[in-house]
């Protein structure tokens, strides 16, 4: 993750780790690498899915890249035994010879919708990969998505809405499946890419008062609540937004349903 990496709450974005990584999982699914000699998670957060990859190639060099010291330190403490190199760096300046050896999976999960420039760095990410090598990209594609309207509605209708619009992402921050096939491809690679809407059924127990606001504290919330110097301002705006939240997405008995549309592709660079 790339915008203000001092934001991220790791603690917060694991409340809800298991509708999180699944994603991750069905796009780690459709890479067939057997034997990579270097792995590198680009934008690994907490280090779930990089301890997943040293796990799945065992002998294989795992790095873990991501820009948050808050995110790293959990994902450090999580890796008992040393088995990933944890690297900070901002992803858009991040250098793929600075590891020293080409790339036999590149994995950017979660990532791109923080990296305005992604499209045009995707060339020296695939240019990294080894002959036979694979790239996997997994990014939400929910920004107008009743959630993210809403945020920006209500960063509209804020004083500091000057501060409040400039950083919030909009429809072109991830782009369509076909967009990616198209790129990749380009690039000297066979291309898997489509697209899943995931329902996720938040806190079926209950024990959330505001699931779908929880979910947001941990992504698309923390940018805006730092132009806050007011904390009864920023109070002010979390409130009115959580409120047209649980308008939007109502509590069922079996919890509460939140629709997610997650993007996805996955390169694998001709040998030729």
């Amino acid at each position: 993750m790339v915008a203000v990496p001092d934001l991220w709450d790791p603690e917060q974005y694991a409340l809800f780790a298991d509708h999180r990584h699944r994603p991750a999982a069905d796009l780690m699914a459709r890479v067939g690498a057997a034997d990579p000699h270097l792995v590198v998670d680009l934008g690994c957060g907490a280090g779930t899915l990089a301890l997943e990859l040293a796990r799945r190639w065992p002998d294989a060099r795992v790095v873990g890249v991501d820009s948050s010291a808050a995110m790293l330190d959990r994902a450090r403490n999580a890796d008992a035994a040393g088995r990933v190199e944890w690297v900070r760096a901002d992803v858009q300046e991040w250098d793929p010879a600075s590891l020293g050896a080409p790339i036999g999976v590149l994995v950017t999960n979660a990532l791109v919708q923080w990296v305005p420039t992604h499209r045009q760095l995707l060339p020296r990410w695939v240019g990294a990969l080894a002959p036979g090598g694979w790239f996997a990209l997994q990014a939400p594609g929910n920004f107008e998505a009743p959630s993210h309207r809403l945020l920006r509605a209500e960063a509209a209708r804020s004083p500091r809405a000057a501060d409040l619009l400039p950083r919030l992402r909009g429809g072109d921050a991830v782009s369509e499946p076909v967009v990616y096939a198209a790129l990749l491809a380009g690039l000297g690679c066979d291309v898997d890419a489509w697209e899943t809407t995931y329902l996720h059924l938040l806190d079926p127990a209950g024990l959330q008062a505001d699931p779908v606001l929880e979910w947001v504290r941990g992504t698309a919330l923390p940018p805006l609540l730092a132009a806050f110097d007011d904390p009864v301002e920023r109070a002010e705006f979390v409130r009115a937004y959580g409120d047209a939240l649980a308008r939007a997405y109502p509590r069922q008995e079996y919890g509460t349903p939140l629709p997610f549309r997650r993007v996805f592709a996955v390169a694998h660079r001709r040998r030729d």
